[in-house]
């Protein structure tokens, strides 16, 4: 049995904190087999840097996925494609865009297909479909041969209408669909026709008493005044840890479980 946890979206240096301070004892108590979290908060809330992903690796995350925030910091985020980091991005970007959508991992004898997609309902950018991306993937001929011993997709996504057809649409083809990027984990984790795990949303890594890992000042002024204010992440206090753990079956590569994990701690 593969048993791989999917970790929420990292915000910030808090965020990176509390990878840091949990996920090394819980890889070693619950014996996962590989750790793939979405970082496209990971620096200082928005967008990726070679360092910020570096140092999540060293705490134990082994693959990255992404999604619309990737490029906030452009040259960095090219680096960190250039220089062949484990990281993704969303594979339904323009086919310009630096970086691949997909990777297969290896895993002792096993080989593990991670697929990154990104959502259009309520996007600010007129994305490719991730419908007709995901069947494009499946359907490569050089993939479609291999057998996988599990096939993994984070759909990065507004709305939990889009996440849930997604699943579906998936449903026998893929062992787990996990949303993210709303920043709260929700409470329909299930396994579609003893197949196919999912959960609309797996939540966040970081501050918990603001907004989404946002100080809450900044977004009640915003919210008050119809002005933006800047965001700030505190790097201190209370923090939430999320991901979903499954179990999959690498002989027919279907799911068997799901377990939401929620962990709260502090960083000072």
């Amino acid at each position: 049995m593969l048993n791989i946890l999917f970790i929420g979206d990292i915000v910030g240096k808090i965020g990176r904190k509390t990878i840091a301070k949990i996920l090394p004892s819980l890889r070693k108590k619950i014996k996962v087999n590989l750790v793939i979290a979405n970082v496209e908060n990971i620096a200082h809330g928005s967008g990726i840097t070679p360092e910020t992903i570096q140092e999540v690796l060293n705490s134990g995350v082994d693959y990255c996925t992404s999604g619309d925030h990737t490029f906030r910091k452009r040259k960095q985020a090219e680096k960190c494609f250039e220089d062949k980091l484990p990281v993704i991005r969303p594979a339904n970007f323009p086919p310009s865009v630096p970086g691949k959508g997909y990777a297969i991992i290896n895993y002792k004898k096993h080989r593990i297909l991670l697929i990154n997609l990104i959502g259009r309902v309520f996007m600010r950018m007129h994305y490719d479909c991730p419908f007709r991306k995901l069947d494009e993937i499946l359907n490569n001929k050089n993939l479609a041969k291999e057998k996988f011993s599990a096939i993994i997709i984070d759909i990065h996504a507004e709305t939990a209408s889009e996440k849930i057809a997604l699943a579906y649409y998936a449903q026998g083809r893929v062992s787990a669909v996990f949303g993210t990027h709303t920043h709260v984990m929700t409470a329909d984790h299930k396994i579609i026709n003893k197949e196919t795990a999912y959960i609309t949303d797996v939540g966040m890594v970081g501050f918990v008493n603001g907004s989404l890992g946002i100080n809450k000042e900044e977004i009640i002024k915003t919210f008050l005044e119809q002005i933006n204010y800047a965001h700030q992440i505190p790097e201190k206090g209370e923090v939430i840890f999320n991901a979903c753990l499954v179990k999959i079956n690498p002989q027919n590569a279907k799911a068997n479980l799901i377990q939401p994990l929620i962990k709260f701690d502090k960083i000072n």
